[in-house]
């Protein structure tokens, strides 16, 4: 046994042990995570372009958060927030991997985690010792090395999960296949020529579901959709390109099709659920690890609007995201709920949900909190006043180091590059035109006062300034 398999064993028994009859009563849970969604890429979220009728669908039998966030304007960081129901600043782990360099920049960007640590306690590992059978497929970006993969941090399956955050270039023309089989992925067999990469992942989930239906599971379906780079079947391109004219708010045909292939693979699975007969019996979420990548003016991808910038951005565009859960005979469901909401929340959440009882140590360790209370009642509100932000890096679409608080309707930007501060009400100013620093400094000073004592909890790393 290798050292990696004794360290999962250890901590397992560490963790309180279910009975027989908890196990066998309790629910599955699917959790769906998108690559670069943005929050208003689907029809449930407003756009007038993409279609997305399964995913609309589902939305209408759960709760469809508003104001649902990534704890990152960038991948690797939200996926480590998921997986622990931890800040990335906590983690250290605050870029995606490997990050970008540049040279250039005024401040040095601190020497950041770059792999999810084997100490930390995942969601995965948590559901494993409760008796569910657990499983990734798709993406996972969390550690170059196959130490930090999925099958060691509790997945008894792992599908397509490794070191990239793309699709892989074919190893012997170095030409990017990217979302047609060959796949260049050592955790995914290819398939038959023209396969599409995510059509074979909504395969792959579904032979799971019919493998597993007769004991709880933990389905992790993490979708390469949409990252780049831009690839779909033609068909559905065609189809885009006919229906694109100067009104719609979204105008890349490829993108759309990219869109149109995850509503289709989520269709998928839930139709799967539904003729397993498991589909009342499951948890599911769908969420997105970083608002939508605008693009550079001659490859524009995406529009988040009315929502500020996007990907690699400080602003709305590039952390607000679809955030939507569906529980199990919810009171809530086909409701909308305006609470701001996190993906740190997702563990303890699903963990409340699922009724599994989670080791004290662990359940202090989180950041998040449960958002059972909202699933229940719409009415109901969180006993947490702010969430926070921390990105000292820069970032190829434009972002600079900034940290985040928001609090209430107030949402307070630190541009650590300048120490300048941008305060934006989000209620009355969704798009963040109207900088209201200079009207409202107590506010300012109060916020900067609480963000500060939050990145000091958190032994956030901070850039410094270069020798």
């Amino acid at each position: 046994m290798n050292k990696i398999n004794q360290f999962s064993l250890s901590l397992a028994s560490v963790l309180a042990l279910p009975s027989f009859a908890q196990a066998a009563a309790s629910p599955n849970v699917v959790l769906i995570l998108i690559d670069d969604m943005g929050w208003k890429d689907l029809g449930a979220y407003g756009s007038d372009y993409h279609q997305t009728p399964q995913i609309d669908s589902f939305a209408r039998d759960a709760v469809l958060f508003t104001n649902g966030y990534a704890a990152c304007t960038v991948s690797s960081p939200t996926r480590a927030s998921i997986m622990t129901g931890k800040y990335p600043a906590k983690l250290h782990l605050t870029d995606w991997i490997e990050g970008w360099k540049f040279p250039e920049a005024k401040l040095k960007v601190p020497d950041w985690t770059m792999f999810l640590p084997l100490e930390e306690t995942t969601m995965a590992e948590v559901f494993k010792n409760a008796g569910y059978t657990t499983a990734h497929i798709g993406k996972w970006h969390l550690g170059e090395q196959e130490k930090n993969w999925p099958e060691n941090h509790g997945f008894d399956i792992n599908i397509g999960g490794w070191a990239k955050g793309s699709p892989n270039l074919n190893k012997n023309t170095n030409i990017p296949n990217g979302y047609f089989s060959p796949y260049g992925n050592p955790r995914l067999k290819d398939g038959p020529e023209g396969e599409y990469l995510t059509e074979r992942l909504a395969e792959e989930a579904c032979n799971f579901i019919d493998n597993h239906q007769s004991a709880p599971f933990f389905l992790n379906l993490w979708f390469y959709n949409v990252h780049q780079p831009l690839m779909a079947k033609q068909d559905k391109v065609d189809r885009y390109q006919a229906m694109l004219d100067t009104t719609k708010l979204q105008k890349n045909p490829v993108y759309a099709a990219m869109v149109e292939h995850v509503d289709d693979a989520v269709g998928k699975v839930i139709e799967k659920l539904k003729q397993m007969g498991v589909y009342d019996n499951t948890i599911i979420v769908f969420t997105s690890d970083n608002g939508g990548l605008i693009g550079k003016s001659a490859r524009k991808v995406t529009n988040n609007a009315p929502l500020r910038k996007g990907k690699g951005q400080m602003y709305e565009g590039g952390v607000r995201v679809p955030f939507i859960i569906k529980n199990l005979h919810q009171q809530a469901s086909g409701t909308t709920n305006h609470t701001p909401v996190m993906s740190i929340d997702l563990f303890p959440t699903l963990m409340d949900l699922a009724g599994v009882k989670v080791d004290k140590v662990v359940k202090n360790g989180f950041d998040g909190i449960s958002l059972k209370p909202l699933l229940a009642d719409k009415k109901k509100q969180l006993k947490r006043s702010s969430i926070f932000w921390h990105y000292p890096h820069y970032h190829s679409e434009g972002a600079t180091p900034y940290s985040a608080v928001r609090h209430g309707d107030w949402k307070l930007i630190h541009i650590i590059e300048t120490n300048t501060y941008e305060l934006y009400n989000l209620k009355e100013d969704i798009g963040e035109k109207n900088d209201q620093a200079s009207l409202y400094p107590k506010v300012v000073k109060q916020l900067a006062r609480e963000l500060e004592k939050w990145k000091k909890d958190m032994k956030a790393q901070m850039p410094l300034v270069k020798e």
